[in-house]
């Protein structure tokens, strides 16, 4: 079919309206001005009218924003001075502990380690601080477009020219309905991929242009989250609670956050790392269980649940960030690998590399240059900034935890007394690769059968879905794309027993009877909440996840 497409021209296009985007928008906006302000005054040459513009696939902006998350807030001063006057935290971090835990007991951290002292930092919901800073945005002029997600890169030989945004009104046939809008070609000078973790467009870039050769292969984990409202002021806004231990195995990297928020929220996670060895773990399963512990009995009880999300995370770090630069685009934020998962942060170095990319960006404004050989300064300015300092000591902060628990504890332990120095550089297999196979009677059991869900406390996937608000029109094409679905019923039931049914964290993935005698893949894609677990953690790599129509997912609230 020939399909007729607007074309839309701006001079910087952002694909995302995530905390990196929207800072590079602002940043740029301001520097723009004091630019041509300049120019004015002395004679010079003034940039005139820049035209800036942010798409995002959300049905609103924040809609799907989801973190822990306590903020460092060194790089929103620098890009909004004055951003205690009005900015929408939770509270300053008060009262923290860490423990480690047992199955029915808590050990307290002897000391807090160093990466994770939060003194002068922020319990937010990152939800919140987006919608904040799209409201800053738009005051400074900046055009952004929630419903339009970005499916394709435009390309002139190897240089990105723009995005094509996805069509809306495809039935799941494939078929235009009635309500059927091609999607939109918009052409930039720059484009800045900031799409969070495992962005669909940098993932095809980078592929493309290969920006991943010399990096390592990136991993992985997935937070699991809910939000629960309190009949009283038990946990006040700004405590923090760390744990690590039960109920993961010591083969599995992860831990929790108990966070407190106004109005008498806990926020409450636990984070996987997908690089696990049991297939049979499940994400969603093993955070319920983490709420029998006594801790946690006692933190929630009388409470009621009123949101729940989930979201995969880069924690590879240093050295499997990509190159970020090639000729008219940038990758900024998640998308590059910036969060440093010593600290739990990937906010504020977010705020900072939308920052350095603007400077950047301004820079090729006024040379009028926007190949490689000027936006290349990004990546130098990144590894420059506190950024590279940050993320280079903490370089082998997840890879220690490849050999277990305890001799990842002692490896950053001597990481954090050497200042990063030691051990010398570790190596690092992709996530998924770390799947073990099944192997005789007893491997395919169920880990959880004695959890037992009541849906007021213990609660099902389906159940925490509906507390996503998540919504995809169900006549639309599957945005899960799965290669072979041959791969899932011959082989992977044998060799992995259908993992995708344990590390969705959304119910999407169902083995189910044909009617034939025989089982077939169903994919609930209505259910999805946009974490990419399955497109990072599939054994066999055939799930692509790429954006369903503008507007569908998670409709996040205070998340």
């Amino acid at each position: 079919m020939t399909v007729e497409r607007e074309t839309l021209e701006m001079d910087v296009l952002l694909v995302g309206a995530g905390p990196a985007n929207l800072a590079c928008a602002l940043h740029l906006a301001n520097l723009i001005a004091a630019h041509n302000e300049e120019a004015k005054e002395s004679n010079g040459k003034s940039l005139g009218e820049v035209e800036i513009a942010i798409i995002e696939k959300a049905a609103e902006i924040g809609a799907h924003q989801l973190s822990g998350a306590v903020l460092d807030p060194v790089s929103l001063r620098e890009l909004i001075p004055d951003f205690e006057k009005d900015a929408p935290f939770e509270a300053p971090v008060g009262r923290e502990s860490l423990y480690f835990l047992t199955e029915r007991g808590k050990l307290p951290a002897p000391m807090m380690p160093p990466p994770l002292q939060n003194h002068g930092n922020f319990v937010v919901s990152l939800n919140k601080l987006v919608i904040w800073m799209a409201e800053k945005c738009e005051a400074a002029g900046i055009n952004i477009f929630p419903e339009f997600p970005g499916w394709e890169m435009l390309y002139e030989g190897d240089a990105v020219k723009g995005v094509r945004t996805g069509d809306k009104g495809i039935d799941k046939n494939g078929e235009p309905k009635p309500n059927f809008e091609p999607g939109v070609d918009i052409l930039a000078k720059v484009t800045v991929l900031g799409e969070g973790v495992r962005g669909s467009l940098t993932k095809q870039l980078v592929k493309r242009l290969n920006l991943d050769r010399e990096s390592d292969p990136q991993v992985y984990s997935v937070g699991v989250k809910e939000l629960w409202e309190m009949p009283d002021d038990r946990f006040p806004a700004g405590s923090v609670i760390h744990t690590l231990g039960w109920p993961l195995d010591s083969n599995t990297f992860g831990g929790s956050w108990i966070y407190g928020m106004r109005d008498r929220i806990i926020d409450i996670g636990l984070v996987v790392g997908l690089d696990y060895r049991d297939p049979r773990i499940d994400s969603h399963h093993e955070f319920q269980r983490f709420k029998t512990h006594p801790l946690v009995v006692e933190l929630l009880k009388d409470g009621k649940l009123v949101r729940y999300g989930a979201k995969a995370m880069p924690v590879g770090g240093w050295y499997t960030m990509p190159q970020m630069t090639a000729d008219g685009v940038m990758i900024v934020g998640d998308s590059a690998a910036m969060l440093n998962g010593e600290r739990l942060k990937g906010i504020h170095t977010a705020i900072k590399a939308g920052m350095l990319a603007a400077e950047t960006i301004l820079e090729a404004l006024k040379a009028g240059d926007y190949s490689r050989n000027v936006l290349g300064e990004f990546d130098d300015k990144v590894r420059e900034s506190y950024i590279g300092r940050e993320l280079y000591r903490s370089r082998n902060f997840h890879q220690a935890f490849d050999h277990g628990r305890e001799v990842g504890l002692m490896l950053t332990g001597l990481s954090t007394i050497t200042g990063g120095r030691f051990p010398s550089r570790l190596p690092i297999k992709a996530g998924h690769e770390h799947m073990h196979r099944l192997s005789g009677p007893g491997s395919n059991n169920d880990l959880y059968e004695d959890l037992k869900y009541d849906d007021k406390f213990i609660i099902n996937k389906l159940t925490d879905v509906y507390y996503s608000s998540t919504h995809h029109t169900e006549d639309q094409p599957t945005h899960l794309k799965v290669a072979d679905t041959d791969i899932c019923v011959n082989r992977c039931t044998v060799e992995y027993g259908n993992p995708c049914q344990n590390f969705c964290p959304a119910a999407v993935y169902e083995m189910i009877e044909d009617g034939e005698g025989k089982r077939r893949l169903q994919i609930n894609f209505s259910n999805c909440v946009h974490c990419k677990t399955c497109d990072i953690m599939d054994p066999y790599q055939i799930i692509d996840w790429v954006p369903p129509e503008g507007g569908g997912g998670p409709n996040y609230r205070n998340m």
